[in-house]
Order: structure tokens, then sequence, then C-alpha cells
């Protein structure tokens, strides 16, 4: 008996049903081994080993506690393996965050960063279940890294003050007043935790160039925190600053919410939303090139909204897909989810285990840890290409740079994707042509003229022009200007459509409006080899024949047409 759907619409309805089941599901029907499961097993806890640093790195970076962001870990890598559209996506914590949440927390503190960041959750869970994971693709290059770069120069502007140890009570959020505050704490600084950043950074360059493959980041913190604690160095550490992280599960708690400030974070929630769905999809993209295969950006998108409230009301920090730990998981031989879910494991067992030791880390370790992160994410080589491009490329990348750094990570996304989209319509705007030029007459594939005879052809008092591109709003009112170019207006106008592949509703009132015109100068219009596309829009938009408009099925009918009206 053939069970699979028989009709049209019951077939999209099972192919939309199932690009919103978890990848997980789907690796476990195929069949899942015992060799499948030590591979994931392998993968989990080295990645889990390279998360532990990262997530209490970046939760003291965002201006918390470390706590949170190993909760993230726990909290939003276990829900996004579980649910996700990626075989081998890791999630949790990421540096791209660092900039809004920091704002958040400082201007309606926690209880603001935990309603801004279900919100951005519930807008995830929203955009996955309204299919637009495909949309994400469609963001301008230079934009994603004109604000990715930005945000490496914040993160690292972020870790001045524990680079040079410097004694700075409460640091100023925005860029300027953060450096303002740098430079007036300068006679502060701590030689012995500049000497212990500069020996971290030697130390992580130098296993990456000789021992990829082992956890610098992790030996870098266990050795800092050996020296730190035997040595007894002046420097500041995770215990001094934050005292001893709780040995505990995460637990559900909502603090204090600040409902009122619903409208003011919408725009920060936006920005989280933004953000893990572009980060998401783009790690997820980055694990298929590594393994071939395919996510599914729906279901993904969903997974990081579910992971995102999640993680917001087990007290953690906004999460999203993790490039970096991702493609470690890949190199160290996952096979499926699995690898994700048993890495929130293991750095739920580590809390377990080792919480009390972790008050031994010197922050100088961490920031270092995060210099290193900033150096991969600003991703200079990529940055100094995209300035080769086009002029306008180049001011869209140059613009939402210097917005993310001086202003906010929110305006700097939008005004690059605005500034993006007028540059987009520019261009497009260009390329369409409307020309009376003869050496453009000949592109009906019935006509084998040549387009000397063509103009000749044409009866006394009729003109002809050729549109070729996309009649929209951009370049709509050009249509105003075909007139003016005639001191002997002509009694029939022929416009030749066929390389119009689509009109927009301003196209068509652009088109009525010089209709009218042309009425009120007694010039029939004639539009030849309309498109499929621009003959529905007309027709719902009541643009029909009669009353100074006649439509040709090509430029030979309409030929015909003006020698019989002249006639």
């Amino acid at each position: 008996m053939n069970l699979s759907p028989s009709r049209p619409e019951q077939r999209t309805a099972a192919v939309g049903w199932r690009q919103f089941v978890p990848k997980l599901v789907s690796v476990l029907a195929q069949g899942y081994r015992l060799a499948d499961f030590r591979q994931d097993l392998v993968a989990g806890l080295t990645v889990a080993v390279v998360a532990l640093p990262l997530a209490m790195a970046l939760a003291i970076a965002s201006g918390t506690t470390p706590e949170k962001g190993l909760h993230t870990a726990i909290i939003a890598g276990f829900l996004i393996s579980l649910l996700g559209g990626s075989r081998v996506q890791i999630g949790g914590p990421t540096a791209a965050f660092i900039p809004v949440v920091f704002v958040v927390i400082e201007r309606h503190g926690y209880g603001g960063l935990v309603l801004c960041t279900l919100m951005a959750g519930l807008m995830l869970i929203a955009a996955g279940l309204m299919r637009l994971g495909t949309l994400m693709k469609f963001m301008p290059q230079p934009v994603i890294t004109g604000f990715t770069a930005g945000i490496a120069v914040t993160i690292f502007s972020s870790q001045i003050k524990d680079v040079f140890g410097l004694r700075i009570e409460k640091l100023p959020a925005e860029f300027i007043p953060r450096w303002q505050s740098y430079l007036a704490h300068a006679d502060s600084v701590n030689v012995w935790a500049t000497a212990l950043t500069i020996a971290a950074l030697l130390f992580i360059v130098l296993m990456r160039r000789w021992r990829p493959s082992w956890p610098g980041l992790l030996m870098v913190v266990l050795l800092a925190s050996v020296v730190v604690s035997y040595s007894g160095l002046p420097v500041d550490t995770i215990g001094s600053r934050f005292g001893t992280i709780p040995l505990a599960l995460p637990s559900l708690h909502l603090p204090t919410v600040p409902w009122a400030d619903i409208p003011a974070l919408l725009p920060s929630a936006f920005t989280i939303a933004f953000l893990a769905g572009v980060e998401s999809l783009l790690s997820a993209v980055v694990a298929d090139g590594m393994t071939g295969g395919r996510h599914r950006s729906n279901a993904e998108l969903v997974a990081q909204g579910v992971a995102n409230c999640g993680s917001a009301l087990f007290g953690g920090l906004p999460a999203t897909g993790a490039i970096a730990r991702t493609a470690t998981n890949v190199r160290a031989g996952a096979r499926s989810p699995i690898a994700g879910i048993l890495h929130a494991l293991f750095v739920l067992a580590f809390i377990l285990l080792a919480a009390g030791a972790m008050r031994y880390v010197p922050l100088a370790a961490l920031a270092a840890i995060l210099c290193v992160v900033a150096w991969n994410m600003a991703e200079v080589e990529h940055f100094r290409n995209l300035l080769r491009g086009p002029r306008g490329d180049r001011l869209v990348l140059l613009v939402t740079f210097a917005l993310t750094v001086v202003f906010d990570l929110t305006v700097a996304i939008e005004a690059g994707v605005v500034l993006a989209a007028f540059l987009f319509m520019h261009r497009m705007a260009e390329v369409v042509e409307i020309d009376r030029d003869v050496a453009l007459l000949n592109e009906d594939a019935e006509e084998s003229g040549d387009d000397v005879d063509q103009r000749a052809r044409l009866p006394a008092g009729v003109e002809v022009f050729q549109f070729a591109g996309p009649l929209f709003f951009a370049v709509a009112n050009r249509l105003d200007s075909l007139l003016d170019a005639y001191v002997d207006k002509p009694r029939m106008l022929i416009l030749r459509m066929r390389l119009v592949p689509m009109i927009d509703a301003s196209g068509v009132h652009a088109l009525q409006r010089f209709l009218k015109r042309c009425r009120h100068s007694g010039i029939h219009v004639v539009l030849s080899g309309l498109q499929a596309q621009p003959q529905a829009v007309l027709r719902r938009m009541g643009l029909v024949e009669g009353d100074g408009l006649s439509f040709a099925e090509n430029f030979e009918r309409a030929l015909q047409h003006a020698e019989r009206a002249h006639g």
C-alpha cells in the first residue's frame, strides 16, 4: 500500500512539516550505532574543554558573572542540539552578543536582559514558523563583515581593563567614554596582570602553531591559575571579583522583570534575535561545508528561539550557534547532535566537580582568550578584500563598522541594511534601460529583419521605445521624461515590454500617470510583448485596453496596429 501523499497540496504539506523535524530525530531514525556514540562522546568532551573557559570569559565580558555563561552553555547548548536543524551544530554564548548584552545589563539590569532574551527567543520561534530561515541568506556581506569586525573591536576594547589590571569601579558601555575612563585610570596599571596576559597570548599562539589539536585555551587557564595560586601574584581572579561559582545545577529562576521597559528593550531584543539567527545559520552553513550535509534552517531558528527562552529562564545569556566550537566538533569526529548534547552535559559535570577550583582563574588569562577571539572574529583579510570592492560596498562596510564601534549595534545593523538596500535599488535602476536607439529594437525572436528596416517601417507620427529590466519604483519616474524629448508630439507610441520581467505598484502608477499625459496630448500608446507578471499586475490594478491604450502580442503586431491606425 502506498502511504505517500498523492495530491500536490498533501505533498507540499508533508514537505513543510518535515522542515521542522529536529536533525536528532532523523539521525536516530536512520540508525545510530555504538561506534557513532563513541565518536560523539570524544567530540562532546573536546568541545566542552574549549567551551568551558570561553563561556566564563564571554559572561564576564558581557558584564555579568561567569556562572551565567556556563549555564548558557549547558541549557542552550543542550536545547540547540536536541531540537536544531543541523547535525553537528554547537550552541552557547558567543562574542557577538557582548556589546548588546553589556548595554542592556547596564541600563536595565539582569532582569531587563532576561526579558530581552525571552522576546528575542519568541521572535526566533516566530521567524522559524513563518519559514523565514531562507531569507537570512539575503543579508549583504558588507553588513555582516562590518558589524562582525566592529564587534571584534568592541570586545578587544572591553578587555583593556583586565589586560592592564586597571582599577576601574564601573566601566562605561559606550566606546569613547570607555577609552576616556581607561586614560583617566592609566596610573593604576598592574604590570603583573599585563605580563600574565602577554604570556597567555604567546602560549595560545604557540600552541595553535605547534600543537593545534591540543586544548590550548583550557591549558592556558589551568597553567595561569596554578601560577597565580602558588606564587601569590597580585592580580584579579574570578574568586576575588565574583566569589565562588555555585556548585549546583542551573535552576529555573525568573528575576524581577521590568515589564514597563518592553518598548525600550524591543530594539535590543530584535538585535539579539537577528544576531542569533544570522550567526546560527552561518555556523550551520559552515558545518554543511565541512560534513557535506544539509541543515534545516527553519528548524534551526525554532531551536534557537526555544534555547534562548530556556537560557533566560535558567539564569543564562543569549545563545546561538558558535562557528568555532561547531568546527571543533566536526574536526573531533562528531556524527550527530548527540555530540552537542554530551558537550552540555560535560560542562555541567565540570561545574559539579571543579566549581571550587574555578575561583583561582585569573581574569588576565580570560582577557587573553577574548583578545584571541576578537582577532579571529575581525577576519582582517576578508575586511581588506571587501575594501577592494565597489565603492558602494566599501561605504556600507565602513559605515556599519564605524556605527557598531562608536554607537550601537542596533543602529549599525539598521543603517547598514538600509544603506545596502538603497545601493541595490540604485544599481538596479542603472541596469534598467528605456531607449529609442535603433540598435536595441531587434529583440523579438520571431523578427528577422535588420534594425534599419524596422525603424524605416515605422509609419509617420509613430515612435517606439524599448524597456529592458524591471519597472519598479526606483525607475518609475523615468517614464515622465519620455515625452519631454519631443517638440512635435507623435500621435502613437509603441512601448516594447518583452524585456520587462516584472512591474510593481509604483511602476503601474507611473505608467498610469504617463498614459494620462499621453491622452491629454492625443497620443495613443501600444504596449507590446508583455510578460506574464506585468500582464497580471496591470490587469489586477485596472489597467486595461481602451481610452488611448492598446496591447500587442509582439512588435510586429504593434506595427500592424500602427499601420491600420495610419491608414
